[in-house]
């Protein structure tokens, strides 16, 4: 009787999994489809310039937490996952590990990951100005894009890359580094950005370590806030550019983040550590097969936007 028990558990194990990679695809691919749909249709009804408009900046922001927010409920349906499952309670500790770390991470990662952008420049790579993809962000105008750039994707693409893949890869016995690797990786192609591509790995790799110690996605939808939030508020006061800080406070500010995301690191790495497992990715293949169709789709974009910018 328990054989069947613990075979029943691996094949709903099994589906959730392949689901979750087919969560994965269909997050990224409906999208596009949809921004390709509506930019069109502007185009022929407004003409080209309407893209630089806060509207539509807000719109390319709000369809992929919402699109993620309807896959969730689609996964969450077919594969019977109880959304508790995802969202558990935790020690209070981890929100503090969490925030450390993204303090960390969004400071001096952001540093080390100029180096990987100026060797894109060195082969005719021209850095994306990201400022002109942001809405209006002086005064009251803050407060949407905090609603639209921060709390939604925080809470979605936490909810899918952390709860939803991070879970179901645990649940079928993959490895703490796989999953951390793989997850961090889908993380990374996802966000479809070339410049940014070290720095949301990373992000990806050490969010995934978070999930898992805490046994929850609750810290990284906090942590993920806070990084949006904390970005759209300096830039909101003229800080977009870091470096634009006074030398002295930048470098302060350099030092202390190195040393957060150090301690941070070394703490998600040896404290609890027994608890890691090892092995690679039981079901890998079912799961890489759902998610192929989204991988494709982002390495399209990736490498589009890459050649763009070549150009």
């Amino acid at each position: 009787m328990q054989n069947n028990e613990e075979y029943s558990e691996r094949q709903l194990n099994t589906r959730a999994l392949s689901m979750a990679g087919a969560s994965f695809s269909l997050a990224a691919i409906i999208p596009v489809l949809v921004s390709l749909i509506f930019m069109l249709v502007l185009s022929l009804a407004a003409g080209e310039g309407v893209a630089n408009s806060d509207w539509y900046k807000y719109f390319s922001f709000l369809v992929p937490p919402v699109c993620i927010a309807g896959v969730s409920v689609f996964f969450f349906r077919k594969t019977k996952v109880p959304p508790r499952e995802i969202y558990a309670p935790c020690k209070w500790y981890w929100f503090v590990v969490a925030l450390v770390l993204q303090f960390g991470v969004l400071f001096s990662l952001s540093e080390l990951n100029e180096y990987f952008v100026h060797l894109l420049e060195l082969i005719g790579y021209t850095r994306t100005n990201e400022a002109d993809m942001l809405p209006t962000l002086g005064g009251w105008n803050l407060l949407p894009a905090l609603l639209v750039i921060a709390v939604l994707p925080a809470l979605f693409e936490e909810t899918l890359f952390r709860g939803i893949l991070v879970g179901r890869m645990q649940r079928s016995g993959w490895g703490t580094w796989c999953i951390a690797l793989v997850s961090g990786a889908l993380f990374s192609l996802f966000h479809t950005n070339p410049e940014q591509t070290v720095y949301q790995f990373v992000c990806g790799v050490c969010f995934a370590l978070v999930a898992l110690r805490a046994g929850s996605a609750l810290p990284t939808i906090v942590a993920h806030f806070a990084n949006n939030a904390l970005i759209l508020v300096l830039t909101s006061c003229g800080y977009g550019n870091f470096t634009a800080l006074p030398h002295a406070a930048y470098l302060a500010l350099i030092i202390l983040s190195a040393v957060c995301l150090a301690g941070a690191a070394l703490f998600l790495i040896l404290f609890e550590r027994k608890k890691n497992v090892r092995g690679k990715a039981p079901d890998g293949k079912k799961f890489f097969l759902m998610a192929s169709f989204g991988i494709a789709v982002c390495a399209l974009e990736w490498l589009t936007l890459f050649i763009e910018r070549m150009v």
